[in-house]
């Protein structure tokens, strides 16, 4: 029986054909006209939106609101709960730099952070030593949408960079801040990625520009006090494929220029002495070897895959010859332990790894070449290492969690082990973690893998399958998604749900050949995996298949579209967060912002007809077929420049075109957002208050 009554009749898009042939294969697209002409420009102007595709997400707002009226109260409880688990006041613990300590906070109903600094041995909890450097919430006056990607400061702590992007659209505008008087200098930067580097003067700093096509193709250096039309081309990567970023060390010794696609990294040096000079190459470009680097002293430390060292290795190499023949191995590839990154201090080398799915952190001392780690002991749990802010230093920082554990903070000596405690996550509304069970239970997939599943529910929960189920999946780019705290998800678990995370293939949670065999040609795998997770929840006693909602965003979208078209009787709804549904479209063209770059993780369709065909059998906006589909949510950002709006789109009309008895399709397109939903932290709690009252409706348990 349908949870949706009473619907109004839903839009419907017209159809106006188009064809495309492409490897012999001729495919009508019905929807295309859905993708606006002038979306370059639209992106930074949505007034200029083509007023009948306006006018037909509009209406599909509408019918989504009608859909979801009688969830208003229940999203209004919603939200206060998780609102009422977060500190609002909250601060960071400073980090030390220098003369002073930086760190970050936010006020009482306040949606933005606010930057500020200490005297270095200040008391972090004295708020009247608090040096305010940027009002997050004073700059987001009168904008719809703000999100600030931080603020970097000179050496001598004189000047500051912060960037913020009022649309939605990532393209950040940055300004430079005399840090004594809190003014900005005249100094506007557009269509930047976000961030800077000042060289150690003080007066000049070098950033990254995006294109109209959204890459950060270019490294420009800009000297404070002259117009951005005056700034100096320092390099500019003319493969479309490749991103690009722009770093620097602790030292001040070097800015790095980091180019990378999926598989392939590249590093350009600029010595900090000579910043008028070319950028040194470390090792050309070599497809599917990956390195990052990261200064120590007189070596570099290379995090790299080179030598079918698959799941990673560590080398050093000559600060003055940098180049791959000065290589030499420092911590060996083990199969099986993935190293995920790696910090240089003065007297010690920190990595993190992962092992059997579960993170640790490594410390070496570079004298002796002892090690030892940190590690926990619950089953499954997150850890975060945040390092230093100083070379010259025995303590570093990192943070744990689990699913029923608050997030904690620690500051710990690397030289006498000692571990301090500094901060615990605090729950204003009360959280007691014995109430809670965490699991990590395995599925078996559909070829013997053993699929990791991470588990959250009240001890009270029956396991009888008649617990409903939100299962969140991902499985792409190998990122892991760790089993961290969550304070949101404790809403559906005190309502009887059992919350799961699928540790599927496409991700790195049992190192680099999970991610492989996730991929290309092995895409499939990783919908497969999610579906085995479900069969595997059904099977124990934790759901049943009319319980079961699952979640995705992105290429997590993706995978929702798929299971979809795969399974759609083991699913009670679907809630698909700015999908990416229309792959195959999406790659074949490649004036795309994100095409070119993600060939190595999908395929390139336009050159090769294998490729072509591996896609078109699982893209979701393909194979719609008259299938018993189960309700489905679709969410995306009008300015979203790496899901486009018109995906989703796209793929709720042919739904609904397709199954009209299905279902209901809704589709709920922000108009002033982008990929990351709405800015503020409220906010953004806002539209997970309403994911999860459409999770509860679906399951009944309203």
């Amino acid at each position: 029986m349908s949870v949706f009554n009473n619907l109004p009749s839903p839009p419907v898009a017209a159809k106006k054909p188009v064809s495309d042939t492409r490897h012999g294969v001729t495919r009508t697209d019905d929807y295309a006209w859905l993708r606006a002409d002038n979306w370059q420009a639209m992106f930074k102007d949505t007034s200029i939106l083509d007023p009948e595709i306006r006018s037909y997400l509009e209406a599909e707002n509408a019918y989504m609101e009608a859909a979801m009226a009688d969830t208003k109260e229940l999203q209004k409880t919603l939200f206060a709960e998780m609102k009422g688990r977060i500190k609002e006041d909250d601060s960071s613990i400073p980090m030390k730099d220098g003369a002073f300590a930086y760190g970050s906070a936010f006020v009482t109903g306040g949606e933005q952070p606010r930057y500020f600094r200490i005297p270095r041995d200040g008391n972090p909890k004295d708020e009247t030593i608090r040096d305010l450097l940027l009002d997050g919430d004073k700059e987001a006056t009168g904008k719809d949408y703000f999100r600030l990607s931080g603020i970097d400061h000179t050496t001598d702590h004189s000047f500051g960079i912060w960037g913020y992007d009022d649309k939605g659209s990532e393209y950040y505008t940055l300004r430079i801040r005399d840090l004594s008087t809190k003014q900005d200098l005249d100094d506007v930067l557009e269509n930047t990625a976000g961030g800077g580097v000042w060289a150690p003067d003080g007066k000049s700093f070098f950033y990254t520009l995006q294109d109209e096509n959204h890459r950060p193709s270019k490294v420009f250096h800009h000297i404070v006090g002259q117009p951005q039309s005056a700034d100096r081309l320092v390099y500019e990567e003319k493969d479309p494929g490749f991103f690009m970023g722009v770093g620097g060390s602790l030292l001040d010794d070097f800015i790095f220029i980091d180019i990378h696609d999926h598989e392939t990294s590249e590093y350009r040096l600029l010595s900090t002495k000579d910043l008028m000079a070319e950028p040194m190459l470390v090792a050309e470009r070599e497809e599917g070897v990956e390195y990052s680097m990261t200064e120590g002293g007189d070596v570099f430390y290379i995090l790299t895959n080179a030598d079918d060292a698959k799941d990673f290795k560590i080398v050093e190499a000559p600060v003055t010859a940098p180049g791959k023949a000065n290589w030499k191995e420092v911590v060996p590839h083990e199969p099986g332990r993935l190293i995920l990154n790696h910090m240089a201090f003065a007297r010690h080398l920190v990595w993190l790894e992962r092992r059997e799915g579960l993170p640790v952190i490594m410390i070496r001392d570079r004298k002796s070449g002892e090690e030892h780690s940190i590690a926990f002991a619950e089953e499954a749990y997150s850890l975060g290492l945040q390092g230093a802010a100083e070379y010259e230093t025995d303590v570093i920082r990192f943070s744990y969690s689990s699913m029923t554990t608050p997030s904690q903070l620690f500051d710990y000596n690397m030289a006498t082990r000692e571990r301090t405690l500094l901060k615990t996550q605090e729950v204003p509304s009360g959280h007691t973690p014995e109430d809670y069970v965490t699991r990590r239970v395995f599925a078996e997939a559909h070829d013997g893998e053993k699929v990791p599943v991470t588990l959250l529910y009240r001890r009270d929960t029956k396991l009888d399958g008649s617990a409903p189920c939100l299962l969140y999946g991902y499985g792409a780019y190998g990122i892991t998604i760790p089993a961290g705290f969550n304070t949101n998800c404790l809403s559906l678990a005190d309502r009887g749900f059992v919350y799961a995370i699928a540790h599927i293939r496409g991700g790195k949670d049992k190192g680099f050949s999970w991610y492989e065999d996730g991929k290309m040609e092995k895409k499939v795998n990783t919908f497969k995996d999610f579906i085995s997770a479900a069969d595997h929840l059904v099977k124990e006693g934790f759901t049943a298949y009319d319980r079961i909602i699952a979640e995705g965003g992105s290429a997590g979208g993706m995978l929702m579209g798929a299971v979809a078209n795969m399974a759609p009787e083991k699913f009670a709804g679907i809630i698909a967060a700015v999908p990416f549904v229309d792959v195959l479209n999406t790659m074949l063209d490649d004036t795309l912002p994100l095409t070119p770059p993600e060939w190595p993780e999908w395929g390139n369709p336009i050159e090769s007809e294998e490729e072509y065909r591996w896609i078109a059998a699982y893209s979701p906006y393909d194979n719609v077929e008259k299938k018993p589909y189960p309700p489905i949510i679709a969410l995306s950002g009008l300015t979203d420049p790496r899901v486009t709006y018109w995906e989703p789109t796209k793929w709720i009309a042919k739904l609904r075109e397709t199954v009209p008895e299905a279902g209901p399709f809704l589709l709920k397109t922000n108009m002033a957002a982008g990929h990351g939903g709405k800015s503020g932290r409220f906010q953004r709690l806002e539209e997970i208050a309403f994911e999860y009252a459409y999770a509860i409706k679906v399951a009944g348990k309203m």
